[in-house]
């Protein structure tokens, strides 16, 4: 079913930090008028990192996780800084966490955290063909850098320090792309 998007009759916005809140007055097909609210980013976006050792083998990092107060395994992930690809942006951003350049990197998609009120997009990034090199990153301190076979995703995403969304939708997404190739 399509249907036409909602007239804005207003927005309003408010500094919050690397977002920005807006405040849309809405006014919907049917007439029904409502307010929402959604986070913009105002970045340039962000990569998830599939960095895949060899063909059986994913390189997860453990880091702290503030939001949840300890350490999470998780992929390679961060944000796309201004003139960057999300190409080089996954290459920088592996080489800073995990150690690694990649020669091989294929950008499968965009994944959205929570698109009924943000509009930050992270692009999926398959990561082949590493070879050791170390870059300097902004964590506070080195990240642990771990092998998984993806053979055993069913054991990871049953962890208790496995829970952010976008690494176990990405490491579900990479298997099914590498098994269809």
């Amino acid at each position: 079913m399509s249907r036409r998007l909602p007239l804005i009759h207003g927005t309003t916005a408010v500094d919050a930090g690397p977002y920005r809140l807006e405040r849309l007055d809405l006014e919907f097909a049917n007439g029904e008028r409502r307010r929402f609210e959604r986070m913009v980013s105002r970045g340039h976006g962000a990569v998830v990192v599939v960095p895949m050792l060899d063909d059986e083998t994913v390189l997860l990092v453990r880091e702290y996780a503030a939001g949840v107060h300890r350490y999470e395994l998780g992929l390679v992930k961060g944000r796309i800084d201004a003139g960057e690809t999300p190409e080089q942006a996954a290459d920088r951003e592996l080489k800073e966490e995990a150690g690694y350049g990649a020669r091989r990197i294929d950008v499968l998609r965009g994944l959205t955290l929570a698109p009924t009120y943000m509009s930050h997009v992270s692009w999926l990034v398959l990561a082949r063909g590493l070879y050791p090199e170390k870059l300097p990153g902004d964590e506070p301190e080195e990240l642990e850098v771990i092998p998984w076979k993806l053979q055993e995703l069913e054991q990871l995403m049953l962890r208790d320090d496995f829970s952010e969304g976008r690494s176990l939708a990405a490491l579900f997404i990479a298997r099914a792309w590498l098994a269809a190739r």
